[in-house]
């Protein structure tokens, strides 16, 4: 059967008054046509104007060819399309459609291509806060953190009642000998420990840290206090595995309003918390040839770090013969959350987490941090954590048609062009994160924090 093909053509947003439209009549061809919808979702959100507007320029103006905003997003849609090597710009500088992207279809100066090289981005790359003789761009890093909550929080039309926030931390090995460079026993490498913030799929941190860092207290108060500017009365809930139970943290949470739910390494003290338990499962299992789990609701305290009594959940899994037990230490109430409800529902989803994370390092190169100093690393990390950002939107809006859910109401952010392409596209783009089921506002006052007792086991062991 002859294939039925369709003449007619897709039009796009005018360039320096020539008009961008999609054929199938031949002529210089690119094979990343898709591309104009990324650059439409940026429009959109004005992603790359705002991350852009992060930067300074002390170059010369009138010897400046390749602008702030064309270099910021030139990198960060080559990454989006899988181009994460500078080198790759040496032929996409040519490309017609990444030209349109950038919004310049023609260089000044006729012996330069209307985008950048390998080696402008570079100088890009190795930006600093302050510029310096050979590296005029400079960046805040301040409002590059603050973006990425920003552009969160402009997607919902209206606050929800309560978001959960997903905090992990990744190994990325490191490439030689770098600045910070540590030997971590866990990954059992030398290596970063970047850390991600999730809101569902929605990122809002992608932190950069040397590997001998234990403790998040400080980024997770500056994302709390930007989500309540505007956000002031949202019930917020910390999900994290329990490399982040610590005492800092938990009593920073209970301070400040914050509800938390950790992993919690097992020990010795909690294992003998759940004998009984685990000796029913035991029974159980043998009996019936099948896995079998018993769940204990307790509050429990550790000897030395830990400031006051907490509330901790453990599941009593017989699985394979062997003995599973986890553990669970969280604020929020029995009455809020049944003990096997509060694991299997909800802390348990904090697993759909560590798939973001791999979309970020494996799919968008988040881990491509092979600089010598962090700084310049970090900044590689911000390029793919925005073109991560913008997949994400580009998903959220076009394929909102897709969804089994009914669609939210249109954010105010939402534009007509990219809703003539990717209709009923906007009309998701104020969609809320996934959060924990309905639980009460607080009502009560955080509890203070009471002297610390008699000494405890250190608990060392990572629990996923």
């Amino acid at each position: 059967m002859q294939t039925e093909c369709s003449a007619d053509l897709f039009g796009f947003a005018p360039v320096e008054g020539r008009q961008v439209v999609a054929g199938f009549d031949g002529g210089r061809m690119t094979s990343e046509a898709g591309a104009m919808l990324l650059g439409a979702t940026s429009g959109q959100l004005r992603l790359v104007e705002r991350f852009a507007g992060c930067f300074t320029d002390h170059r010369a103006a009138e010897l400046v060819e390749h602008t702030v905003p064309s270099l910021v997003g030139q990198r960060v849609f080559g990454i989006a399309l899988g181009y994460e090597d500078l080198i790759d710009h040496d032929q996409l500088r040519h490309d017609p459609v990444m030209a349109v992207l950038g919004g310049k279809l023609a260089a000044k100066r006729a012996d330069c291509a209307p985008l950048a090289g390998k080696s402008t981005l570079n100088r890009l790359e190795l930006s600093r806060p302050e510029p310096t003789r050979y590296h005029k761009i400079s960046y805040d890093a301040a409002a590059v953190e603050a973006l990425f909550v920003d552009l969160f929080l402009d997607a919902h039309s209206a606050a929800p009642p309560q978001i959960t926030l997903d905090l992990d931390a990744t190994d990325d090995p490191l490439h030689g000998h770098q600045e910070e460079r540590f030997f971590h026993g866990y990954y059992d490498n030398y290596c970063y420990l970047p850390l991600y913030v999730f809101c569902g799929r929605r990122l809002l941190a992608a932190k950069l840290r040397p590997a001998n860092i234990d403790g998040s207290v400080a980024e997770v108060a500056r994302i709390v206090a930007r989500i309540r500017q505007r956000w002031p009365n949202v019930r917020i809930l910390l999900r994290a595995d329990s490399g982040f139970a610590r005492e800092a943290l938990m009593a920073w949470c209970e301070n400040n309003g914050v509800d938390f739910l950790f992993g919690l390494a097992k020990n010795a003290r909690l294992n003998a918390e759940i004998e009984a338990e685990l000796a029913a499962a035991q029974e159980h299992s043998q009996r019936t040839g099948k896995p079998a789990r018993r769940f204990r609701d307790f509050t429990w305290r550790t000897r030395k770090s830990w400031s006051r009594e907490r509330r901790v959940v453990a599941k009593a899994e017989w699985t394979g013969g062997e003995a599973n037990p986890r553990f669970v230490v969280t604020s929020l109430a029995r009455e809020e959350h049944e003990a096997r409800h509060l694991y299997e529902k909800l802390y348990c989803a904090r697993g759909e987490m560590e798939n973001r994370i791999k979309e970020c390092q494996l799919d968008l190169y988040a881990d491509r941090t092979s600089a010598h100093t962090m700084r310049a690393n970090q900044l590689r990390l911000w390029f793919a954590a925005m073109a991560y950002v913008l997949i994400s939107a580009l998903r959220r809006i076009g394929l909102a048609h897709n969804s089994p859910a009914p669609p939210a109401a249109p954010s105010a952010s939402s534009s007509s062009s990219l809703q003539r392409w990717c209709a009923p596209a906007c009309a998701a783009s104020s969609s809320p994160c996934p959060r924990p089921s309905p639980i009460r506002p607080r009502t009560a006052p955080p509890m203070p924090r009471s002297s610390p007792p008699r000494a405890d086991t250190n608990q060392k062991t990572r629990q996923k």
